[in-house]
């Protein structure tokens, strides 16, 4: 038997307004984060982070380290997200 809840219930329902609305937002920051990164860093760089220009700070280093903690906040979510819904299916 599945973990995941059966397609025709109210929690799986629930479960993948969710899971989309999550999707959605983790995909929103890592847009923005791209976009800003790549098509604005005269205006980035006119701000400074550990003595770097906040741009370059950000193609460097600052994105690649929003991108992995929007995975383990997905992971983190999604992980809590079944487990709340397999126990409502168990109840």
């Amino acid at each position: 038997m599945s973990d995941a809840p059966r397609p025709d219930s109210a929690a799986a329902r629930r479960h993948w307004r969710r899971t989309l609305a999550l999707t959605l937002a983790l995909l929103a920051v890592w847009f923005v984060v791209t976009l800003v990164t790549s098509f604005m860093p005269e205006r980035l760089n006119e701000w400074e982070f550990l003595g770097f220009p906040l741009g370059f700070y950000f193609a460097a280093q600052g994105a690649l380290l929003i991108y992995l903690a929007i995975v383990g906040v997905h992971t983190w979510a999604m992980n809590r997200l079944d487990q709340r819904y397999k126990d409502a299916r168990d109840e």
